[in-house]
């Protein structure tokens, strides 16, 4: 069938979205809480589908091999724009084989310690460990996660020294840093907020330009004084390169109107996320910032995925 004539009847059977990570996690979140919204819209069934694996690598190849046809659509998050730095090679290339739809919205990340750390601000943290450079340490849920790269910056830019301690996964980090086992941890608000509601742990700063709306008295780490630290999860959604242009529009007509949908705003909101869109020029713009960015960070401080 000629490509116009697929793009005039799309979609004609139900669509495909992959997601790198796990059911539960904010990516899986994120993809249904739009795709519920824009299935409807889009008049068939969205099945998602989780592909988790390789740091993203394994969802994200799945996709950009797939037929450009519109019926399989990956939602991407920092992994998209980290992976190129952090591996020494990837089966796909991402900007020659995806083609950006929309960008869904981002979210800051929150520095948080055990409740009786003894660091009160930035600042006590900072001098703390300028005083003592062994001492502090920092958990991930990984080599190479936001959370990980996040405490690479707040290193860089405050100039102190903090042993990185890598977990295989979020939830065990969590259980060290509310034990008191590590010293600080950069969380986004789907992992960190039940456990600062629940006074398990302390948040000190939020890693964006602007306050968390769900933390209105936590303070930026800009404001705490040291400007330059931001560091945010993000999500969007691509599709293979050589998809139609009519198509790759009506996707982006349709999650566009989705994040319009105030229950959906509100349940992105919840996660603490700044609800963005926009069109595929403009998500593309932003990948590859974030690639070059996020490249620089990776390269000096000589990290590599395990």
């Amino acid at each position: 069938m000629p490509r116009m004539a697929r793009a005039a009847g799309y979609p004609e059977r139900p669509i495909h979205v992959a997601v790198p990570f796990s059911a539960g996690g904010a990516v899986d979140i994120v993809a249904r809480t739009v795709m519920q919204q824009a299935g409807p819209q889009l008049g068939q069934p969205v099945v998602i589908e989780n592909r988790p694996g390789a740091s993203g690598n394994i969802a994200t190849a799945f996709v950009a091999k797939s037929d450009p046809d519109g019926y399989n659509v990956l939602i991407a998050a920092n992994n998209l724009a980290t992976n190129e730095a952090l591996f020494d090679s990837l089966p796909f290339n991402a900007e020659k084989d995806l083609e950006p739809v929309a960008l869904v919205g981002y979210s800051p990340l929150i520095l948080v310690v055990q409740p009786q750390f003894e660091a009160k601000t930035v600042k006590d943290l900072v001098d703390m460990a300028k005083a003592a450079p062994d001492k502090l340490t920092f958990a991930s849920a990984g080599t190479g996660t936001s959370g990980h790269l996040a405490a690479e910056i707040f290193k860089q830019v405050t100039g102190i020294q903090a042993l990185h301690v890598p977990y295989k996964g979020g939830a065990q980090a969590m259980v060290d840093i509310i034990a008191g086992r590590v010293s600080f941890m950069f969380v986004d608000p789907v992992q960190g907020m039940p456990q600062i509601r629940a006074n398990q742990l302390r948040p000190v700063a939020v890693s964006s330009r602007e306050r968390l709306v769900l933390l209105p008295d936590v303070p930026t780490v800009t404001e705490a004084g040291f400007p330059g630290v931001e560091a945010t999860v993000w999500w969007g959604f691509l599709v293979p390169a050589g998809t139609p242009k009519e198509i790759v529009s009506r996707l982006n007509k349709e999650i566009d109107l989705a994040l319009g949908d105030q229950k959906v705003k509100d349940s992105l909101r919840e996660m603490g996320a700044v609800v963005k869109g926009g069109s595929p020029e403009d998500f593309r713009a932003f990948i590859k910032s974030e690639t070059e960015r996020w490249g620089n960070i990776i390269r000096t401080a000589k990290i590599k995925a395990e």
